[in-house]
């Protein structure tokens, strides 16, 4: 099979689903949700298979091209899910399924695209990524993400690394106003670095977020603007329980000229499904990923168990669970003390 051919099916087909939703209503609205959850749990338990990674030698076209029908397909989806929630007279349930369908969507896949594309050289790619988490009133991610968290993962330094015993509702806050600042923070310092003047990217940020809201209300009234709100902040939740849990309780070691030894396999969780690997572009190849930030998702690896923690589930499942501290714990904190017991005995 083509490299790219399974992630292509694993996230275009809630595309095709989520626009018949918006459309149609109906039917459409459950199966775009059961896709979401249920299907793709299901496939997660169904199928064993671990793919290797594509060769990292041979150009994959076929990936940009993915990410970008991804990309342009998610500002589509947008504004049809604003407009059926809008103005759609779905009804409570028909709207809540549609909302918390395409709000998964929007959290999972369009952000993976998107943390895809931020890390593109093509400038077009990048800007595409960026816009799409403008779009999610997240702009600031993109600066935060690759100047921040890339450098600091993994450590106290980074404000989207959770950590040990930390909830997720306390994480949220700390990691959204945080990585803001930060992000803000070291734009300034590359301007200062590089003897320029200018801005940096914040007012587009900021500019974007607040002019696509307006554009929503414009076109759909002051509902449009609820509901593109409501749709940017459930999206965002998700993104920021994919780094509470990719990162929970892992720490750097400080070396004697107090800086942090390098990123490696031990310092992000990994997790080994199948079906929610291709849906979300290897992101939960998490490892990999900060061990080359620039490589496209078919040819990230998964590292072995005695290298890289793994997860007890799935990703998005994991996610879930953050939602509940006081089980979160209990699996979480065992798995990271089983890890760290692994790293002593190897040491």
């Amino acid at each position: 099979m083509h490299p790219v051919r399974a992630f292509a099916l694993a996230s275009l087909a809630p595309v095709a689903l989520l626009a018949a939703a918006a459309l149609i209503h109906g039917p459409w609205i459950w199966a775009a949700l059961i896709y979401m959850t249920a299907f793709s749990f299901t496939m997660d338990q169904l199928i064993a298979r671990i793919d290797p990674p594509a060769d990292p030698t041979r150009d994959l076209p076929s990936a940009d091209w993915l990410s970008a029908t991804l990309a342009l397909s998610h500002f589509v989806l947008l504004a049809l899910t604003i407009r059926a929630l809008a103005t759609g007279g779905l009804g409570f349930w028909h709207g809540f399924g549609l909302y918390v369908a395409a709000s998964l969507f929007f959290g999972q896949v369009s952000n993976s695209n998107a943390h895809e594309l931020i890390h593109r050289r093509n400038r077009l790619l990048f800007t595409l990524g960026k816009w799409v988490y403008i779009s999610l009133l997240f702009g600031h991610h993109t600066s935060a993400h690759n100047k921040v968290h890339h450098r600091f993962a993994a450590s106290e330094r980074d404000p989207n690394t959770a950590r040990p015993g930390e909830s997720f509702y306390h994480f949220a806050p700390r990691a959204w106003i945080g990585s803001f600042v930060e992000g803000y923070r070291q734009d300034r310092a590359d301007l200062a670095r590089r003897g320029r003047g200018g801005m940096t990217p914040y007012p587009v940020y900021i500019g974007g977020a607040l002019g696509l809201l307006a554009l929503s209300g414009l076109v759909f009234g002051w509902k449009g603007v609820v509901a593109h709100l409501a749709l940017a902040a459930y999206a965002t939740a998700q993104l920021l329980l994919s780094d509470y849990v990719q990162h929970y309780g892992l720490r750097r070691a400080q070396r004697a000229d107090g800086k942090l030894e390098p990123i490696g396999p031990a310092h992000s969780w990994n997790s080994r499904h199948w079906f929610t690997s291709h849906l979300m572009l290897n992101a939960p190849r998490h490892s990999d990923h900060h061990a080359h930030p620039s490589r496209p998702y078919p040819q990230l690896r998964l590292h072995p168990r005695a290298e890289a923690p793994i997860l007890p589930a799935s990703l998005p499942a994991m996610a879930v669970l953050a939602l509940f501290p006081t089980q979160w714990r209990r699996v979480m904190d065992r798995a990271l003390a089983r890890w760290q017991k692994l790293k002593e005995a190897a040491a």
